[in-house]
């Protein structure tokens, strides 16, 4: 996806793809935020290797907030959210 954005981008400014159209393309290259149950947080934390303290400092929350997104308690949003939905499709590496 990286090398298609990559050729688009040649494309924009070699004037053979427009502004707008461009502007399209960048949005379907985001990483789409999902919501995740707290037994997928849980999953994708095991799957990082991670400890929920480490998971925490990763995505800049407290770890208890972590505990209680794996429990059910909370629902991560904004930012974290994001942040848990490039990890889930990048690995952890993507925002480390």
């Amino acid at each position: 996806m990286a090398a298609l954005h990559e050729a688009a981008g040649d494309l924009h400014k070699a004037g053979g793809i427009d502004k707008v159209t461009m502007r399209r393309f960048d949005l379907l290259c985001l990483t789409r935020v999902e919501e995740l149950s707290a037994r997928q947080i849980q999953a994708l934390r095991h799957r990082t290797g991670v400890s929920q303290s480490v998971f925490a400092r990763v995505l800049n929350v407290r770890p208890g907030l972590v505990s209680q997104w794996e429990r059910g308690e909370r629902k991560p949003s904004g930012p974290s959210l994001k942040l848990l939905s490039l990890i889930k499709s990048k690995g952890i590496q993507a925002v480390t």
